[in-house]
């Protein structure tokens, strides 16, 4: 098995544009949008049988609160690379959640999402998490980049909820679209694939959402995202150019992305990218090959794992790019996930030093500028 894991780490960096600095990213999904809304949410939808205490995210994973970013940008700033700058978090921003009340008001018959920065108005202990952002950037602990409009895939949700779906109706009573319903329907994504479809003609909607979102994330932020990680990493390669257009440069990723079919739903097409590959529009992809992900699995090893696969990296000359959601560092549900996380955080980041004194931490953006030059 140890074997097996080696090889497939040393094929996955093989390929790709060499870089002769040992850079680390952190690349975070999920900032910003809904998952569990409250504990009293929580605790409703587990009375009426979702298994929602069955799921990670749903056990753990709520908008971020003043503490959570408090708390991670402490750990961050404890960690220099050789440059003097400290460990930077790439925070992958969902820059829009729906709006239940206008959606209801409609009969459900239209669909409104409303900025994040107002989501976090209704929360009680969010009032200075975009105070905390904007010191984080300046500080260079925290960059945010593009994640989608929502973590949603409106067309089949809005379908559910016109259908009168008892349990996608239950979660939105809840400020929750995500019930934990896939045990019965055999759909594991739970609406959270923004990007997924049934027929190709959905791709306007999903063109005209990201224009939208990318607006927005200037707006909020101040300027242009200049890379995108699609939600669950579903896309289809025909809304590139729409990204590119609108100034997306580089795609955080997988090795596989995986491109829906046109007809019944559900059914992808794998593309094999590598590390700085370029596609016909010029922008590249980058290929995440280390995970840090301790709520998922509490009782992994994933600070050697994590060490493990970017000891192969920087023998290949790659990036060390690695994928730890925001689930991890968030304690507004549960106080013990954060805390206990992050001290694995600042071990991790503290071997991560400890092994390569010359390591460097950069957020996506800068490894493109670096790959450009």
């Amino acid at each position: 098995m140890a074997l097996r894991k080696n090889i497939n780490g040393f094929v996955s960096n093989l390929i790709g544009k060499p870089i002769f600095k040992k850079v680390v990213i952190i690349e975070s999904d999920d900032w910003g949008t809904i998952r569990m809304s409250s504990k009293k949410a929580f605790e409703s939808l587990k009375k009426k049988g979702y298994p929602v205490d069955h799921c990670s995210y749903n056990k753990s994973d709520a908008l971020e609160s003043n503490q959570d970013l408090e708390n991670l940008f402490e750990v961050l700033n404890n960690i220099k690379g050789n440059d003097g700058n400290p460990a930077v978090m790439t925070a992958n921003n969902i820059v829009a959640n729906p709006d239940f009340e206008k959606i209801k008001d409609s009969n459900f018959q239209e669909y409104y999402f409303e900025p994040f920065t107002e989501t976090l108005k209704r929360y009680p202990k969010h009032d200075n998490v975009m105070e905390l952002y904007q010191q984080g950037i300046n500080a260079g602990l925290v960059m945010p980049q593009f994640h989608g409009r929502e973590h949603l895939n409106v067309t089949r949700w809005m379908n559910a909820l016109r259908n009168n779906a008892k349990a996608e109706k239950d979660a939105f009573d809840n400020n929750v679209f995500s019930p934990k319903i896939s045990q019965s329907k055999g759909y594991p994504n739970e609406y959270m694939d923004a990007l997924d479809f049934n027929s190709k003609s959905e791709l306007i909607f999903q063109e005209k959402s990201i224009i939208e979102g990318l607006d927005l994330f200037e707006k909020i932020w101040g300027f242009r995202s200049k890379s995108f990680i699609a939600p669950c990493y579903i896309w289809h390669s025909d809304l590139e150019m729409t990204l590119s257009t609108n100034g997306v440069k580089y795609f955080q990723g997988l090795v596989n992305q995986l491109q829906p079919k046109d007809g019944d739903g559900f059914e992808y097409k794998k593309i094999y990218h590598y590390q700085g590959q370029k596609n016909k529009h010029g922008q590249r992809y980058f290929i995440r090959n280390a995970f840090f992900e301790p709520t998922i699995e509490p009782d992994f090893d994933w600070e050697s794992d994590c060490l493990r696969r970017i000891k192969i990296a920087f023998s290949l000359k790659k990036p060390a790019i690695i994928s730890s959601h925001r689930l991890n560092y968030i304690g507004f549900l549960n106080p013990s996930n954060r805390e206990s996380n992050l001290k694995r955080l600042q071990n991790l980041l503290f071997q991560i030093k400890k092994t390569w004194p010359e390591v460097q931490f950069m957020s996506t953006d800068q490894l493109g500028l670096l790959y450009d030059t």
